[in-house]
């Protein structure tokens, strides 16, 4: 009984790190410089790593994963999320990720 109350569990510390090495490996290396011809590209590789990875969990959730992806000129970036859900199993994760060149925020919610 305990695996399958398992499978109905939110675990935040491994989403967060499905969504922390998802925007690692599309454009955590330090040298990637913003480029609007690829932000969308990249955002696009970036869900569907996370998507992938979550599937690979085999939990009986449903998953949306977003991804902001704004160049970095000096303005501010604000989000926020909320939903009305069951909180002893549902939740989300944001991730964000930065440099002199872009923000990255990613967000997942395992309902």
């Amino acid at each position: 009984m305990a695996e399958f109350e398992d499978d109905l569990e939110f675990n935040s510390e491994q989403v967060q790190k499905i969504a922390e090495s998802a925007c690692q490996t599309v454009i955590g290396n330090d040298s990637i410089v913003y480029q609007k011809d690829k932000a969308s590209q990249w955002s696009q590789q970036i869900i569907e790593l996370c998507i992938k990875e979550l599937a690979k969990l085999n939990k009986e959730f449903k998953y949306i994963v977003t991804c902001v992806l704004q160049q970095n000129i000096g303005a501010g970036i604000q989000t926020a999320a909320t939903a009305f859900w069951n909180t002893g199993t549902d939740g989300l994760i944001s991730v964000q990720l930065a440099n002199n060149t872009y923000y990255c925020i990613v967000t997942v919610f395992c309902m």
